[in-house]
């Protein structure tokens, strides 16, 4: 069977000579406006409107003998149409496709289009399908054409359509973002993920590589919302972390929500959501909230960051009664559900203390290692990374091991203590391999830097300076060697992320370069030494905690 949208063409070829042929559709001669029609060439032409049954085309060889013909079916769809959404920069783009097919969007400026979509599978037995079409500049004029690919493996596409975005929202305030490409260079592709913090008053954003703003999500009904984290699932959805600027405590206030291209919520965790869960599942546990990173392991697991406090009595330097706020580790299975937590209560000294006591952890991040199924742990207020025993959630939670000053690892390749990384964000595996040896990326704020064997630290002696260092790990030697590391020259106060892409180069974002001004850096270098400069974004008017560069809003599909 050959399948056609509506107006569009599919050419037959006769088994007999032209000259003695005649078309029917549905035996009608040459068709009609409710079949489609066919010329005497065997062009076949859908319909405006999809007939409620797939047509027959035959190609006889006279009137008079209709045992010498031969016919194909041909299925006609309707072809999509397109709308706007609650969001001016997203189109809703709409089909009916067969059983067992596919369906993804081509779009761009114009009729080259030059942007795709994922696929999305039609419904069981065929239907609508509904492809939300996103990465559109604001009041821009766009075309779009929907490709679905059938069961035999052919593609077949609609007819262009054009959709006009709308333009960003007044009520809400968008800080400004500019661009730089240095000479010679080639930006790694991709667009930039913005994870704001106010005084702008959009929290989650997306721009192309030129700072042209492309998606948003609006959080302008959750005023002092800023993004901590944010994740592309499989199903097309974004994964995000919100935490209320207002509240001076981790996990206070904040929303670990799931959420369409739309702004649509799929689902959200409260902290008194996650209590509950916690209670019901019988684990002797009251946490503040969730904050700061979140991990969607292979298996379907949610690996989440928590805050909770215990009160402690005359601690080192804190005579009385202290309350401390800690961290816990809590692993959701795929029901949402309990099944393993840690607290670093249970294996950490809670008199290390390196700043912001009795803000003694403040964890930021979290990476899993595939090879091991443990976990690493950044805890920003101990300048340590620690590995502990999670083992796809049959571990002991013990601390493996701890990275960074007066830690477990000796440090090659510089001067400890001063090269150590501190109060550092975002570990990122470099390598393909999780365990043994390994590299790792990071950025080091560097609050607190230790200068000397006489405990002195920045700003005592000198001013403060953030660099990212690349470290490889060697787990049984317990060697730290620093084999890459740039000096920024500026003190990026706090956030921060970094990652490597696949020709080498390195993106990293500097979230608070300037104490006296709302404003992110984010560079792209070159991995040689020194760092040369490739990109650049400027963003004024807003802080942020996590700036990245992914392919695309879609999984699996990388945008040029």
């Amino acid at each position: 069977m050959t399948t056609v949208f509506t107006s569009g063409q599919v050419s037959f070829r006769s088994p007999f000579f032209l000259d003695n042929v005649v078309w029917k559709v549905n035996g009608i001669q040459r068709g009609d406006s409710t079949n489609g029609t066919v010329d005497a060439a065997g062009n076949y032409t859908a319909p405006l409107v999809a007939p409620p049954d797939p047509v027959l085309v035959t190609a006889q060889l006279s009137n008079s003998d209709s045992s010498l013909s031969a016919s194909a079916t041909v299925n006609v769809l309707n072809s999509g149409s397109v709308a706007g959404t609650t969001n001016p920069l997203v189109a809703a783009y709409t089909m009916t496709i067969p059983p067992n097919s596919s369906a993804s969007l081509d779009f761009g400026p114009d009729s080259n289009y030059g942007l795709q979509t994922s696929l999305l599978s039609a419904p069981t037995g065929g239907g609508q399908v509904r492809v939300l079409v996103a990465g559109m500049k604001p009041s821009s004029v766009y075309h779009m054409r929907a490709a679905v690919q059938l069961p035999e493996g052919s593609t077949i596409y609609d007819s262009d359509h054009t959709f006009t975005t709308g333009a960003l929202p007044t009520t809400m305030v968008f800080p400004s973002v500019t661009t730089q490409t240095f000479s010679g260079q080639v930006p790694t592709g991709g667009i930039e993920l913005l994870g704001l913090a106010p005084p702008a008053k959009v929290a989650l954003a997306a721009t192309d590589l030129n700072g042209n703003y492309i998606w948003y999500y609006d959080t302008s009904n959750n005023p002092g919302y800023y993004n901590q984290a944010t994740k592309l699932l499989a199903n097309g959805h974004f994964l995000t972390q919100f935490a209320l600027l207002t509240n001076s405590v981790d996990g206070a206030g904040s929303v670990l929500r799931e959420i369409d291209l739309e702004g649509n919520t799929i689902w959200q965790l409260t902290p008194e959501d996650l209590n509950n869960a916690l209670a019901a599942a019988g684990f002797p546990i009251t946490v503040i909230g969730t904050h700061h990173d979140f991990i969607v392991l292979p298996n379907g697991h949610l690996i989440l960051l928590a805050a909770l406090t215990k009160q402690f009595d005359n601690l080192v330097g804190f005579p009385g009664t202290t309350t401390v706020t800690g961290d816990a580790v809590i692993d959701l299975d795929q029901n949402h559900k309990p099944v393993w937590v840690w607290s670093a209560f249970d294996h950490l000294d809670v008199n290390r203390h390196l700043m912001l006591f009795p803000d003694w952890t403040h964890s930021n991040a979290m990476l899993y290692s595939a090879d091991d199924g443990n976990l690493l742990i950044s805890i920003r207020h101990q300048s340590w990374i620690i590995k502990i025993d999670y083992r796809d959630g049959l571990g002991t939670g013990d601390v493996l091991w701890k990275l960074g000053w007066q830690g477990d690892f000796q440090l090659i390749g510089g001067t400890d203590p001063v090269d150590w990384f501190y109060a550092q964000h975002a570990p990122y595996f470099v390598s393909t391999n999780t365990s043994g040896t390994f590299d790792l990326l990071l950025f080091d704020n560097g609050n607190g830097r230790v200068q000397d064997v006489t405990g002195d630290v920045c700003p005592t002696i000198m001013p403060c300076e953030s660099t990212v260092p690349l470290l490889r790990i060697d787990e049984v030697t317990n060697r730290a060697t620093i084999l890459w590391r740039d000096h920024l020259g500026i003190f990026s106060l706090f956030a921060g992320y970094v990652q490597k892409f696949e020709n080498g180069n390195i993106e990293f974002n500097e979230s608070a370069p300037d104490r006296n001004a709302a404003r992110t850096v984010v560079q792209e270098v070159t991995p040689s030494t020194p760092a040369m400069p490739v990109w650049q974004m400027n963003v004024n008017g807003g802080y942020s905690y996590r700036i990245f560069r992914i392919p695309s809003l879609y999984p699996g599909v990388t945008w040029k």
